[in-house]
């Protein structure tokens, strides 16, 4: 995913930023309080809240303390050990990281990419006409970069450094499972020149090597259409019902959290892996098998760049 631009992150009236995390989080708890049945007075006397406060706190404007959260949950009937653990650390969490020290320096959005990424235990990526973002090498991001931020105030600098360091998450010990569909259109584009592309080809085969890497090319190939879908990124942080899908867009990117359109984008997701190439897996190669992959595909690709 790309790092784009958004404004409105800060809350009028409020001091301080309000990140996807929090509305997310607040979000949450309208959603519960709403399905008990509940007003927000209601809600409010319980934990010795007046209405405003609640309806404040759901905006994502002001945190809530541990203790006022377990009481909500129970009187709101949630039972689900998972959520509720997901749930009370995202209302406790700081939202500080590496990302912090980027501030003023990146978009907003591009800092709460970072803090969403952090926070996943799982993430799914389907990109159609670039790399992914987390294993774009300097150059071939520098050659995006190039083009959509040449007018844009964001020093290129900058913004090529933070994805950069965001890439750390794919080595970092936290056991983080990604997997990735790629388009065969993102790896025959030419517009970094040739010898970039070549080297972020062979780098997909590198990281393809790592444990928790799966990269699956979708070729043009494919038996059956692929469902209709652009560029998302699906980031599971360990409860399915708290995961977070992000939109990719030319100015702005979404963030979606009900549970239609994750059901919607898990499923569109293991389509496109279903219908996909097998992951790479230079083994595969080295025993001869005869199925065609991804590694293979990647291989021919990096035959047409030397040709």
């Amino acid at each position: 995913m790309r790092e784009t631009a958004l404004t409105g992150r800060t809350a009028v009236g409020y001091k301080g930023p309000i990140s996807q995390r929090q509305r997310r989080f607040g979000e949450e708890l309208q959603r519960l309080r709403l399905a008990a049945g509940l007003s927000a007075p209601d809600a409010g006397a319980l934990v010795g809240m007046k209405g405003p406060a609640v309806s404040h706190t759901e905006a994502g404007r002001i945190t809530l303390n541990p203790e006022r959260l377990e009481i909500w949950l129970d009187a709101y009937g949630c039972t689900d050990p998972a959520y509720r653990a997901t749930l009370a650390e995202m209302g406790r969490s700081s939202g500080k990281g590496w990302w912090t020290d980027f501030e003023g320096r990146v978009p907003d959005l591009a800092l709460d990419l970072a803090e969403t990424e952090n926070r996943a235990t799982r993430l799914d990526n389907y990109e159609t006409l670039y790399i992914p973002g987390l294993l774009q090498l300097p150059a071939y991001a520098e050659a995006v970069y190039g083009e959509s931020q040449r007018n844009s105030k964001w020093d290129i600098s900058s913004l090529i450094q933070f994805r950069i360091e965001r890439q750390q998450i794919l080595t970092d010990g936290d056991q983080r499972q990604f997997r990735f569909v790629i388009h065969e259109a993102a790896l025959r584009m030419r517009f970094p020149g040739d010898t970039v592309m070549r080297a972020q080809l062979l780098h997909l085969l590198e990281a393809a090597e790592l444990p928790n890497v799966a990269i699956h090319v979708l070729p043009f190939t494919a038996p059956k259409h692929a469902p209709y879908s652009g560029s998302f990124l699906h980031c599971d942080p360990g409860c399915p019902d708290l995961a977070t899908v992000i939109l990719d867009g030319p100015k702005r990117a979404e963030h979606l959290g009900n549970q239609v359109d994750l059901v919607d984008y898990r499923q569109k997701f293991q389509q496109l892996s279903d219908l996909a190439l097998p992951a790479v897996d230079k083994t595969n190669a080295l025993r001869g098998l005869p199925d065609r992959d991804s590694w293979g595909l990647l291989h021919h690709l990096l035959y047409l760049l030397q040709s």
